[in-house]
């Protein structure tokens, strides 16, 4: 005796070609919609994201080299507080860049390699000197200039607010950063006279 099908073969075979069908339409919608959210993020904004991670690696980089290389106190705490707001700051970059499906680069830009390669060759007061003009004002105007510009002009409203939320730091880096450079300067003269 023989066990009773419930389905024909025919429809049997049919059905099923209606749920593989139906999945792969799933697939097909779930790949979708995640290329939309990779989409939802124009080239400005990610380049935006690429411009910031480039220039806190910048920054921390060679504020590592500071704590090395400087025998000053106020610039060996200067490139502390570098070291870990930016590395705060690029933490939360990273997982902007992650919910947004964008890459971002591991280390400075090649420009930002030769400069920082530049400072490691310095010493004493006159790599103090460097340091204080190149990322205590140069670099941080730089970094204050792009956040301003995204914190306004950002099409994504995550990326405009973590721009946003993250200026107001740039910018005290920056005074701390002048002030520094101006007690380098300051020393620079009194040494000379």
């Amino acid at each position: 005796m023989q066990p009773i099908q419930i389905l024909h073969p025919r429809l049997q075979a049919r059905t099923g070609r209606r749920l593989i069908g139906a999945g792969v339409l799933m697939l097909a919608g779930a790949a979708l919609s995640l290329n939309a959210v990779a989409e939802s993020i124009n080239s400005k904004d990610k380049s935006f994201m690429t411009n910031a991670a480039e220039a806190g690696h910048a920054e921390i980089e060679a504020s590592k080299i500071a704590l090395e290389k400087s025998s000053n106190q106020a610039v060996k705490d200067y490139a502390q507080k570098m070291i870990d707001q930016h590395t705060t700051v690029d933490e939360q970059l990273k997982q902007l860049a992650s919910s947004k499906d964008v890459t971002l680069p591991t280390e400075p830009s090649m420009a930002q390699r030769a400069k920082i390669a530049i400072l490691d060759k310095l010493s004493g007061h006159t790599f103090d000197k460097r340091y204080a003009s190149m990322i205590g004002v140069s670099a941080h105007e730089d970094a204050v200039k792009l956040f301003q510009k995204s914190s306004k002009q950002a099409q994504d409203p995550d990326v405009k607010n973590f721009a946003a939320k993250t200026l107001p730091g740039l910018q005290e880096h920056l005074k701390i950063g002048r002030e520094l450079k101006q007690s380098m300067d300051a020393a620079k003269k009194q040494a000379n006279e």
